[in-house]
């Protein structure tokens, strides 16, 4: 089975496929105590960064969807990343079924509004091409993900302990009206 990512483009952004040549700038994301601050609170070793870029390659073969890098116009490495999984977290039927969005940026490209950029596009596409309930995890301190997760739509479901840590389990049943 073989698979076409979509390429999005908006105003400042190109969403697309990550290339084997992205894996260095990937990898090095992922090691940033700051990006992984609200999220494992761990940087990643190399090989679970393997692991996960990988997973994102599989997950638009298999579903039909997943995750894009995102590519600021006029510069060269990728950004961050943004899209749909399936976690399997064992969170619960309310929402492990579901498609669970996420967005990382790498620190030097926050704060200019390219991760609401990008997840917006990343959701316009979904709720064309794709349709239904995503859910969402972000936990207690991140203020700018959850900026974005509420711009977008979601509400939250339930408190949640993941990996030790305290979250907010969100659910997004389409587009906000």
């Amino acid at each position: 089975m073989s698979r076409t990512i979509p390429t999005i483009n908006t105003s400042r952004l190109t969403l697309r496929a990550m290339r084997t040549e992205d894996f260095a700038r990937f990898a090095e994301i992922w090691a940033k105590p700051e990006v992984v601050a609200h999220i494992s609170g761990k940087p990643w070793p190399k090989a679970r960064s393997w692991d996960s870029f990988l997973r994102n390659a599989g997950h638009w073969q298999i579903t039909g969807f997943g995750q894009w890098a995102i590519q600021v116009h006029g510069e060269a490495l990728m950004a961050g990343q943004t899209g749909f999984f399936f976690g399997s977290r064992g969170l619960g039927d309310e929402f492990d079924p579901f498609p669970e969005a996420g967005w990382v940026l790498d620190p030097a490209a926050q704060g200019r509004g390219l991760g609401m950029e990008a997840a917006n596009a990343a959701h316009d596409w979904f709720d064309r091409v794709v349709t239904g309930r995503t859910v969402c995890m972000i936990t207690k301190g991140n203020v700018a993900s959850r900026k974005i997760a509420h711009t977008l739509g979601y509400k939250d479901l339930r408190d949640a302990q993941v990996d030790g840590e305290q979250v907010t389990l969100m659910t997004r049943k389409g587009p906000p009206v």
